[in-house]
């Protein structure tokens, strides 16, 4: 009996492939408008600015502070009903981009807050704008702090791109679900499911832990 699953999943494989396709479809899209709109807010609430802190200080905690499956349930099935229809497709992508945007924000705000304000403060009376300051003082050395966390949280949600399976987003999760009604081996057919996901993220993971030994020894030379 074992075999003969076996070789059932074997023959739904490319399914399984075409899943994986669209998980590095979405994945990749969201990383890249979520990347976007994190920086973008952990730069504003860097500027101090008290009601916009608020305002976006509001967006960070609801987005953190409730689950990420009521939030593609808001997209997906409240949305509509204010007259914004979205197909699964377009509501993962939206989902994910501002889940994501709010945790790359306090990610990039953390970085941001370790730059010594006296080397802000001589770039400012070298006579350097903003956009000078933050392109050639501030956020080379922010790098370094933010790489490594933020190379973790693409690796968090490509994992959480699983719960958008359930509004009908073919990805390899949603295929693993098909499958497992017709091969009834739920460790066979999600030990796949999982093995496909750990081919995405190794390398995301070798990378974060690459940039994270290269911190420690930079900070150790310079300590």
């Amino acid at each position: 009996m074992f075999v003969y699953y076996l070789n059932n999943l074997i023959r739904t494989f490319p399914f399984f492939l075409k899943g994986l396709w669209m998980t590095i479809e979405v994945s990749a899209l969201s990383l890249m408008i979520g990347t976007v709109i994190g920086f973008g807010v952990g730069i504003a609430r860097n500027a101090r600015i008290p009601v916009l802190n608020h305002v976006l200080g509001v967006y960070i905690d609801f987005m953190r502070g409730t689950p990420f499956l009521v939030q593609v349930f808001i997209v997906f099935f409240i949305f509509p009903e204010w007259g914004i229809q979205l197909d699964a497709f377009s509501a993962s992508i939206l989902s994910l981009s501002v889940y994501a945007g709010a945790y790359i924000s306090e990610i990039v705000s953390g970085g941001l807050d370790i730059i010594p304000g006296g080397q802000i403060e001589a770039a400012s009376a070298s006579g350097l704008n903003w956009f000078q300051r933050m392109v050639h003082v501030v956020m080379p050395q922010a790098m370094r702090p933010i790489l490594p966390p933020l190379v973790g949280q693409y690796v968090l949600l490509i994992k959480d791109s699983s719960i958008v399976s359930v509004i009908g987003l073919t990805d390899v999760t949603r295929v693993g679900w098909l499958t497992v009604q017709r091969i009834p081996e739920g460790l066979m057919v999600f030990g796949l499911v999982g093995i496909l996901y750990f081919v995405i993220c190794y390398p995301l993971i070798h990378l974060s832990n690459a940039f994270e030994k290269r911190l420690r020894l930079q900070e150790f030379k310079l300590g």
